[in-house]
């Protein structure tokens, strides 16, 4: 069971992105995960595969929808999922810890806050965690999605069906990435689920999602979707689906329905204070879960193309440093030696609008795109470069680990005063080849003003001015005048490049 926060913990009033599986360590012991549901409202087909049930707008009464002929319909296709896994250390019961039934308790042990029945705490021992889920049966064989997260680490997952049978099931595969997961069982003739189509789903729309919170088979509940394409903080591959559907513990993995009766969504995380509901969770997409499905089925794993580059979000500064109409695209910080994109032309400086004329709205537009092609797949680049538009064309790698890296831009300040704002000296021979700086930089020794607050700091490298290289302090300043009042530094920091656009007035 896994939980994402923010990066700064307070113990009182904070807020979290939070899986919707429900894990049980041992008695008594309850941790919640949060999920997501969205809707959509597609053209009219079954809402149960086999079932011989044609999809109808749910009826009216006092205004609002009644929910109760499409739930009989594709409620036999949502299943039940209970795992087991032994842990090696902590899992106290309720008995055992006062703390066990408070939230903000199993906040602090998710983050490694040493507690009683952890290392660094006390007790230890390894035992049995139990867990539930939901999930959705996508074909007549015994296929079937849930999220990554319900069965990361299970060694025993089991199936009920809403007739009671229960079926051992094989994981087929899972991607973190996506927190899509695939597994088997053993069966026939089961009734399956119809596949809608998320991208033309509407915000506003009612939605129905179904699982198994706190382990109640088939529980439903109803709502509308909220925003679309939501990013998540470390979420690259998934623009989720934000809806109001009430999401508790145990509805991971189980599907959110529009009024046809078709799947738009996997119920996946909910931002909450507490551990439960609170008005807001997110649903992966369906087509990009049926994406990961259908390569799961196939290869066992997913397969995601790599370009090789280090990108960062454009902003209005930005966009006018490199001469666009708008923030648009993702800008490429640094382009990794002898990969794709290097191979096809690509440079640091350059924005990425479009890849095989999709366009790139913002930077995190970029790794879907790219990862949901295949090794060896060969794409076509829009890319911005002084201010002009042309195509490269490049062949992908394959994604190893985790995906394409992310630059941000950090805030920063100290002191003293100019036009700029900066106090600078050249790199020596030994840093320069120490950070892999052969063609040499500057480095930030004090910042104030302008700079300062664009959020350059001090120890910053500075590679180039609008694209131009810099090794000396009379080169950048005779940049930086000819330049006006907006330009765009390359710096580098640690081991990451990253562009910070500097506004003098």
């Amino acid at each position: 069971m896994k939980l994402t926060l923010p990066r700064s913990l307070a113990l009182a009033g904070v807020a979290a992105v939070a899986f919707a599986g429900c894990l049980q360590e041992g008695p008594g012991l309850s941790t919640s995960h949060a999920s997501n549901v969205a809707a959509t409202q597609s053209s009219a087909a079954p809402l149960v595969a086999g079932a011989g049930a044609t999809a109808a707008t749910p009826a009216m009464r006092a205004g609002l929808p009644d929910f109760s002929t499409l739930v009989e319909q594709v409620g036999p296709a949502v299943v039940n999922i209970a795992v087991s896994s032994v842990r090696s250390s902590g899992g106290e019961t309720a008995g055992e810890n006062p703390f066990a039934d408070d939230p903000f308790y199993d906040f602090l042990r998710r983050f490694g806050v040493p507690t009683p029945g952890q290392p660094g705490g006390q007790g230890g021992q390894p035992r049995v965690q139990q867990g539930v889920g939901s999930g959705f049966i996508v074909s007549a064989d015994g296929y079937v999605l849930t999220n990554a997260h319900v069965v990361d680490g299970a060694t025993d997952v089991t199936v009920r069906l809403t007739d009671k049978r229960e079926f051992k099931a094989k994981v087929v595969g899972s991607d973190k990435r996506t927190d899509v997961a695939l597994i088997k069982i053993d069966a026939k003739n089961l009734p399956t689920v119809k596949i809608g189509d998320a991208e033309h789903a509407k915000v506003g729309e009612w939605v129905v999602a179904v699982g198994s919170p706190f382990g109640f088979d088939n529980t439903v509940t109803a709502g509308i979707i909220s925003a679309k394409a939501r990013r998540l903080p470390d979420e690259t591959y998934v623009p989720f689906i934000q809806t109001d559907v009430a999401i508790n513990p145990g509805n991971s993995g189980g599907p959110l329905f529009n009024l046809n009766g078709e799947v738009i969504g996997i119920n996946s995380q909910i931002y909450s204070r507490s551990g439960g509901f609170m008005g807001i969770s997110f649903a992966i997409p369906i087509d990009t879960a049926m994406k990961v499905r259908d390569q799961l089925q196939k290869y066992g794993k997913v397969q995601r193309g790599r370009l090789g580059v280090l990108i960062q979000g454009m902003d209005d500064d930005l966009a006018q440093t490199f001469g666009l109409d708008k923030a648009k695209g993702a800008l490429v910080a640094q382009v990794d030696a002898d990969g794709p994109a290097a191979k096809a032309g690509v440079e640091a400086g350059d924005v990425i609008l479009a890849v095989n004329g999709q366009e790139v709205k913002d930077s995190g537009d970029l790794p879907r795109l790219i990862g949901d092609q295949k090794p060896g797949d060969k794409v076509t680049l829009k890319v911005w470069r002084n201010k002009s538009s042309k195509e490269l064309t490049a062949t992908l790698a394959e994604m190893p680990g985790e995906g394409t890296k992310t630059a941000k831009a950090g805030k920063g300040a100290e002191k003293p005063s100019g036009k700029v704002g900066l106090a600078l000296r050249q790199l020596t021979a030994s840093e320069a080849n120490r950070v892999g700086l052969t063609g040499g930089g500057l480095v930030v020794e004090d910042v104030a003003g302008p700079a300062a607050e664009a959020g350059v700091r001090p120890g910053d490298v500075i590679i180039s001015v609008n694209n131009r290289r810099v090794t000396t302090v009379q080169e950048m300043s005779s940049i930086v005048d000819s330049a006006g009042d907006r330009f765009a530094l390359l710096i580098l920091r640690g081991n990451q490049r990253v562009f910070v656009p500097i506004r003098l007035k």
